[in-house]
């Protein structure tokens, strides 16, 4: 059973590292980043759209990566779209501890979409290699970076 479902997390990493969604400039975003993470070469721009009631209506990326970075990126587009700011906040933050902190407790992300936690419980086992981590959190540093006016930071 655990190697079923190890192997349906990773098919699903790998469909969004090589078929992103959401892999686009938004020529009327409100707010973008530019993120690097130089350990693994991965650097990414991303691009939000947020309306005046701090509603996130669009979310992309342009950028290249490894697999785990261009898949977390497209991931996090998808969950963002309707989110607001405050709680795509508190839903990275969530990811990452989930991804760093051996006593996280799913129970922490309870009042997120199901769905959502369930895509990031799949990039989660990155905590197994910790290299990967900045891989897997890259976007979602950068997508903090932006809603908060930053246009630019890295993972070192």
């Amino acid at each position: 059973m655990f190697d079923e479902l190890r192997d349906l997390y990773q098919e699903v990493i790998l469909d969004h590292g090589k078929s992103p969604r959401n892999f686009r400039r938004l020529e009327d975003a409100t707010c973008f980043a530019h993120g690097n993470n130089p350990v693994c070469g991965d650097t990414l721009v991303i691009y939000l759209t947020v309306d005046e009631n701090q509603c996130i209506q669009d979310a992309g990326f342009q950028g290249q990566g490894c697999a785990i970075s261009v898949a977390s990126a497209s991931m996090m587009t998808e969950i963002l779209k309707g989110m607001k700011v405050d709680d795509a906040k508190a839903l990275f933050s969530g990811f990452h501890d989930m991804c760093t902190r051996d006593d996280f407790d799913l129970s922490q992300l309870s009042g997120f979409d199901e769905d959502a936690v369930d895509r990031l419980t799949m990039l989660s086992g990155v905590k197994e290699f910790p290299i990967r981590v900045k891989c897997a959190t890259l976007a979602w540093h950068t997508m903090q970076a932006a809603v908060s006016g930053e246009e630019e930071i890295s993972t070192e």
